[in-house]
């Protein structure tokens, strides 16, 4: 069942958990693969120097700045592409969520293939594992920017989970039997991956334990070019 639109008219800080245990799905001509997501991190407006839209608007983040339940997407570093979705940010403002990691839940085949190099074996916790991976298992680049997933004609869509208490439907089989839904993961939270400013900010959110949550990295200054007199 896709996500409704208002899940996502709150404060990036508040949709972010919620997002745990979620499935995004991205189907394109080779296939669909789904992933549940694991691990996200909140990012508000110009309260947040750590967020893409704390200096205002510009052609890169514009669709932060749109409504909320879309999906914006970066390039960085000039190799990777991340994910995040739309949340409703302060008047004049915006916020998202960055999708950092996730299990493969469909398409396993397809996202080791677009994940492959050589004959390197990608063990399956790794094939999502890191936003830029996530990205590439599931074919997502800037032509997904801007994309509403929460449009049952979209390609790129976000599904409710299993994962997180709030969204733990109970099934009803035909023979009237009751399925409760299992007991939830714990979800903690913490400093934020890889950001030069406000990092210290818990506002990470991962499942407790999971192998597929990525590997915690303090950002870390880039060493100044040595100049030859």
């Amino acid at each position: 069942m896709l996500i409704p639109r208002d899940s996502f008219a709150r404060p990036s800080v508040e949709v972010a958990p919620d997002l745990l245990g979620c499935v995004l799905e991205h189907e394109t001509a080779d296939g669909l693969v789904a992933v549940e997501l694991t691990e996200v991190e909140a990012y508000a407006g110009r309260s947040d120097p750590a967020s893409h839209a704390y200096r205002g608007k510009t052609a890169r983040n514009a669709v932060m700045f749109g409504p909320p339940g879309h999906a914006y997407v970066y390039f960085t570093y000039g190799m990777h592409f991340c994910v995040n979705m739309v949340c409703l940010g302060e008047k004049g403002s915006a916020s998202a969520v960055l999708l950092r990691a996730g299990r493969i839940i469909a398409g396993e085949g397809l996202a080791r293939a677009r994940r492959t190099r050589g004959t390197t074996a990608i063990a399956p916790r790794d094939l999502a594992r890191g936003p830029a991976r996530l990205c590439q298992a599931l074919a997502i680049n800037r032509s997904q920017d801007g994309a509403d997933v929460v449009s049952a004609g979209s390609p790129l869509r976000m599904l409710s989970g299993a994962g997180h208490p709030a969204r733990s439907a109970v099934l009803a089989p035909g023979d009237g039997t009751l399925i409760l839904p299992a007991p939830p993961r714990r979800i903690v939270t913490g400093p934020r991956v890889g950001v030069s400013s406000a990092a210290e900010i818990p506002w990470r959110f991962w499942y407790d334990g999971d192998p597929t949550v990525s590997v915690y990295r303090p950002h870390v200054p880039r060493r100044p070019k040595l100049v030859t007199p």
